[in-house]
């Protein structure tokens, strides 16, 4: 009940804080920004002091092939023909299966090689186009909408059996609720912009709890923490610079290459 209620708290703020920052610099941010642990970081604060740290990097671990489905996913939507959602969700289903019984080693490596190839086949991303007016019910019904999703799940859980809770647990849930708006308010192109940003996101996520996973059951528990969110903020950082467009000169246009001036007149003889 305490994970359920901290799921429900924080589903809405990450829901409606995501869409706001796509309307204002653009879907690709939005998937860039939920990327970040916002709701499984705190969730396995909550497991450490329920059931100690050597089962929160269990925990960890299984986040960590969450990112190797997610990239799947984000294929899968990009390539699902007219029924996105649906080949997304199934090759998430196939993509955590492989995944699952390798161990945090291989994970390590299996994680930033799937969502580097996931952004070689996803398309570029769309030019920013004109903002779409949206519906005054859009926002709430994102939140609606993520917060019934989270309670439907826990609901099944009890008669789905735990693999498939644990299946669950980790699917990407406000990439598909933002990306079937996005497709709907602004056609395929902007939800398959938003689901590249989420693919820049992932590589903090996946630093995120590989360290966790690695450093849980060696030091306490606040020193894992930093230790992860230190490194989750510099390689957040560092994606952010794939995301925003490059500043242009004063003049409203990019400096030409050196190679592109004019040569310099040659110097009179002595």
């Amino acid at each position: 009940m305490v994970l359920l209620a901290l799921k429900l708290a924080l589903a809405p703020a990450v829901m409606a804080g995501a869409t706001l920052a796509g309307r204002r610099w653009g879907g690709a941010v939005s998937g860039w920004l939920i990327g970040l642990p916002l709701t499984s970081g705190p969730l396995v604060v909550v497991l450490v002091l329920q059931h100690g740290r050597r089962f929160a990097a269990h925990t960890a671990a299984g986040s960590l092939s969450g990112a190797a489905a997610e990239a799947a996913f984000c294929v899968g939507y990009a390539f699902g023909g007219r029924a996105p959602l649906v080949a997304a969700s199934l090759a998430f289903a196939a993509a955590a299966a492989a995944v699952h019984p390798v161990p945090l080693a291989g994970l390590v490596a299996i994680a930033p090689v799937a969502l580097v190839l996931a952004l070689r086949l996803l398309p570029p991303f769309p030019p920013r186009g004109e903002p779409v007016r949206t519906p005054r019910w859009d926002l709430p019904a994102r939140v609606v909408v993520a917060a019934g999703v989270i309670l439907a799940l826990s609901a099944a859980a009890t008669t789905i059996g735990a693999r498939l809770t644990g299946l669950l647990a980790v699917y990407p849930l406000y990439s598909a609720v933002l990306a079937t708006f996005a497709h709907r308010l602004e056609g395929r192109a902007a939800a398959v912009g938003l689901l590249r940003g989420l693919l820049l996101g992932l590589f903090s996520f996946s630093t995120f709890y590989a360290v966790l996973a690695f450093a849980l059951p060696r030091i306490a528990t606040a020193g894992a923490f930093a230790a992860a969110v230190a490194g989750a903020l510099i390689v957040q950082a560092v994606s952010l610079r794939r995301i925003l467009p490059r500043p242009a000169s004063r003049s409203g246009r990019e400096h030409p290459p050196a190679a592109a001036s004019s040569p310099s007149p040659a110097a009179p003889p002595r």
